[in-house]
């Protein structure tokens, strides 16, 4: 059993927003598998088989500085494995269209992550960390990414979205290295 939690905020105000592309990966898996969200955990969680592997997405309800409960209540339930967590989230220090897998490592500065290692007590998980690129001078960091993605940013955004699905598909079927070397670049 493997989960795949991706880190944003609830409500529609945050629904196309920088910070909520963790959110816009497990919406898109639910939908390619067809699973349901359904509300539990402090948050929303869908469960099924993909790629003959049991999955449970999750989207924690409890904004991003709290992230961290959500996912340690369904990991204390379920009693999953560290290295079968894979946390799909926002990442500033990579350019718009960069994703990368790490198995381990700090936050970051990402308080979504500071409150999942915090309630995991535990670095050794999978991150896959989404390019959103740095704002330039004029943006406070806060607001540009909890700003919506720009019309010129929605081709690359949707370019994005599809490797991150052939990666997370790898990673599904214990194909990490793999999933590094072809997509990490």
């Amino acid at each position: 059993m493997k989960i795949i939690t991706g880190l944003g905020n609830p409500g529609p105000q945050y629904a196309e927003t920088r910070h909520n592309i963790g959110f816009l990966v497990v919406d898109m898996l639910a939908e390619m598998f067809k699973l349901e969200f359904r509300p539990k955990f402090q948050g929303l969680w869908a469960d099924g088989n993909i790629e003959g592997v049991r999955v449970m997405l999750l989207k924690p309800m409890t904004y991003m500085n709290l992230s961290g409960r959500s996912l340690r209540e369904l990991v204390s339930f379920y009693k999953i494995q560290e290295e079968d967590i894979l946390i799909a989230y926002d990442d500033m220090d990579l350019p718009l269209g960069k994703i990368r897998f790490r198995n381990r490592g700090s936050a970051g500065g990402h308080n979504g992550m500071k409150s999942v290692l915090r309630e995991l007590e535990t670095d050794n998980f999978w991150r896959l960390k989404i390019g959103v690129g740095r704002p330039s001078a004029e943006w406070d960091p806060a607001g540009y990414v909890l700003a919506p993605f720009t019309a010129e940013e929605e081709p690359t955004l949707e370019e994005v979205l599809e490797r991150v699905e052939k990666a997370v598909l790898l990673w599904l079927k214990g194909e990490v290295v793999q999933a590094m070397n072809v997509y990490n670049r």
